[in-house]
């Protein structure tokens, strides 16, 4: 921040656990790497549940002292709604005391018309694709590879859910997309270019950092992370993997929770002796700095938040194209269409015979992570506030002197 700059004051409103895993974790990173940044953050979380800096007030909606409203209890959609009307009723007494009003989805209609109503610019945040088109393609390669979503899966179609995100997408001044893939799905539905700011994720470097270099020979070893879903084409990359020679002495870990129709799907792939399927895992990092590249051929993605921190601990990404924005092909990482295995199956025999490539992309990704920290993350987030606070106030002045100049000439004025 300037020193002429005055500090921003944004309102952050999250309705679930911060600091817990997935979104939880994100939303804590961005507020921790804002206040880092010079923000002046009034956090209204549904459940505090690690500690933000000491800079930030904190007011959570859903527990007083030691008593929380048990989510399970109330269901998601309704302890996101009753979160977002506490935080309505909150920001009432707050006029003229924030300047910009960060939600998160399915808890922010209440929240976005009372900010309307005071004139206070609003940002919605959009940690994945246009939910609608989320939906669509998941559905889709479901129908492919034969694999049914349980009713309660975040991806199988509710109407309910789908209903509230959309209303609140026009509802919000501007929508938050942390990827380009993720804003292309925005415009496919013909949302205005202005009403879509770009920031991003990052990684904490304090865990993903690099470990000694493996050696270059020996069998390639791959890294899968994430949830084991169709959606992350866990499918694609097991079928690249048995097809490239680099099985024969290699090793592909996977590192994550499976939907268990997909792993009876997959069970003949699973069993291969060179695959090793871990179940979840609390230390990542480690086998990121254990392994040699990271695969990733998701169909479609918010941000690839396991791209920035493989490459902060020196594992190479290998990914599908809505995991741009970090990747860049042969550059810092290899790049596939989405759902093309035979490019997959490439990328990983080059990097299984090519150890001097694997070498040199894994040298550019290392040199290139320090952009992509959360503190970098926090800033850029910082400066989209200060772009939006700006837009939101020309287009006042915009529309203020527009109504003036329609305002009819009175005949006995000289």
């Amino acid at each position: 921040m300037a020193p002429d700059e005055k500090p921003i004051r944004v309102l952050y409103s999250f309705p679930h656990k911060i600091g817990a895993d997935r979104i939880c974790y994100t939303a804590w990173q961005q507020v921790k790497g804002l206040a880092d940044a010079g923000a002046d953050v009034l956090l209204f979380p549904g459940v505090l549940h690690k500690a933000v800096p000491e800079s930030v007030k904190v007011s959570p909606t859903l527990a007083f002292g030691g008593l929380r409203i048990p989510y399970r209890v109330l269901g998601t959609l309704r302890a996101c709604a009753l979160h977002d009307y506490i935080v309505s009723r909150r920001l009432q007494t707050l006029a003229g005391k924030i300047d910009i009003v960060h939600t998160w989805p399915l808890g922010a209609s209440r929240t976005l018309e009372a900010a309307r109503k005071l004139g206070i610019p609003t940002v919605l945040e959009r940690p994945n694709a246009h939910t609608r088109f989320a939906y669509e393609v998941v559905k889709q390669e479901c129908d492919r590879v034969g694999v049914s979503l349980p009713p309660d899966h975040e991806h199988a179609f509710k109407e309910d859910v789908l209903r509230r995100e959309e209303e609140e997408y026009e509802a919000a001044d501007y929508l938050l997309c942390p990827s380009e893939f993720t804003a292309r799905t925005f415009r496919s539905y013909d949302f205005a270019l202005r009403r879509l700011l770009r920031h991003m994720y990052g990684y904490d470097e304090k865990i993903y950092y690099p470990g000694p270099r493996r050696e270059t020979k020996g069998g390639l070893q791959m890294l899968f992370v994430g949830v084991c879903a169709v959606r992350k084409g866990l499918h694609f990359a097991l079928e690249a993997w048995l097809k490239s020679p680099a099985h024969h002495d290699g090793t592909f870990l996977i590192a994550g929770e499976f939907l268990p129709a997909y792993q009876a799907k997959l069970a003949p792939m699973l069993s291969h002796p060179s695959v090793r399927v871990l179940g979840h895992r609390n230390d990542i990092a480690e086998l990121m700095r254990q392994s040699d590249i990271l695969v990733l051929p998701t169909i479609e993605e918010g941000f690839g938040l396991v791209c920035a921190e493989a490459m902060g601990s020196g594992c190479v990404p290998v990914v599908s194209e809505a995991c741009t924005d970090l990747c860049r092909h042969m550059g810092n990482s290899l790049v596939h269409r989405i759902g093309d295995v035979n490019s997959l199956t490439g990328h990983i025999t080059v990097l299984h015979e090519d150890r001097e490539l694997l070498a040199r992309l894994r040298s550019a990704g290392l040199n290139e992570a320090p952009a992509m920290t959360w503190t970098s993350a926090g800033r850029q987030l910082l400066s989209v506030y200060r772009q939006a606070v700006t837009r939101s106030r020309s287009h006042k002045t915009l529309a203020s002197h527009q109504e003036a100049v329609a305002l009819p000439v009175s005949p006995f004025t000289s």
